[in-house]
């Protein structure tokens, strides 16, 4: 039988005896786990971005899949690209198990059914320049694997992220990242460490690729949506330094344009 150390008893006991601050001593000192847990996986990180890069350069996609936290952070992390990078949404892709309705409230079985997830690819017109990234701390859930599993019998590259060792998951994925953070601080609430270490490896995912396909230059997002007055005050701050322009004009330009990089672009031609 698949061990699930996911599954695993924490390493901590008599939770509700403690003091508030015993609890978030005790969680934070797990939680310095993740990081070093996350880092062992760079390798397997690397080798997935490195295919992605040049699949997404003749216009691939990368779609997340994945249900309850796992299917909420490959959400979070696709929604955050077209403000963050200014790709329009369809270039990362977030799909959860019982759809938008389960962002908010689980939806009973929705994980269970092995068909769906492939069946919301195919939604998409999923084909071989696209990424599938299977999502699942337990590295056991049928939504995600039957998904990947039909991905890669289709040619797809296939990639996930997981905290258990060679789980069916791994299995049927083209690159397994395993990030092995050990029992919960909750025994079995992987909402917490698994969770923090998706988050944190997805982040490291879409933040190479995006640098790779040139959506940043020097450290600045240059193709950032203008969304808010945050945005606006630091787009203006970048064509300020960029090209030595005083505030106004600057913001002129940035709001002319839309984009940092297409301000500057537009700038050099005038």
């Amino acid at each position: 039988m698949f061990e699930k150390i996911t599954e695993q008893s924490s390493l901590y006991n008599d939770l509700e005896k403690k003091s508030v601050l015993e609890i978030l001593k005790e969680i934070n000192s797990e939680d310095q786990k993740v990081a070093l847990a996350t880092q062992r996986a760079i390798p397997q990180i690397e080798k997935l971005v490195s295919q992605i890069v040049p699949r997404m350069k003749q216009g691939g996609r990368i779609f997340y899949l994945g249900a309850g936290t796992s299917g909420r952070l490959g959400v979070l992390d696709a929604s955050e690209i077209p403000p963050t990078f200014g790709m329009e949404p369809s270039w990362v892709v977030g799909l959860i198990a019982g759809g938008d309705k389960a962002l908010r409230n689980p939806v009973e079985k929705a994980e269970d059914d092995t068909e769906k997830g492939w069946e919301e690819l195919k939604e998409h017109d999923v084909n071989e320049l696209d990424t599938v990234i299977g999502i699942a701390a337990s590295g056991t859930t049928p939504y995600v694997i039957g998904a990947l599993h039909q991905a890669r019998t289709h040619g797809i590259l296939t990639g996930c992220i997981t905290s258990n060792p060679d789980s069916p998951l791994a299995a049927e994925a083209d690159v397994p990242i395993e990030m092995i953070v050990g029992p919960e601080y909750i025994t079995g609430s992987s909402r917490m460490k698994s969770g923090t270490g998706q988050k944190m490896i997805l982040n490291m995912i879409t933040t190479s690729v995006m640098i790779q396909l040139g959506r940043v230059k020097g450290n600045k997002m240059v193709n950032m949506q203008l969304s808010n007055q945050k945005l606006v005050e630091r787009g203006t701050r970048m064509l300020m330094e960029e090209l030595g322009l005083p505030q106004d004009r600057a913001k002129d330009l940035l709001l002319q344009y839309g984009t940092v990089k297409k301000a500057v672009d537009g700038f050099s031609k005038q």
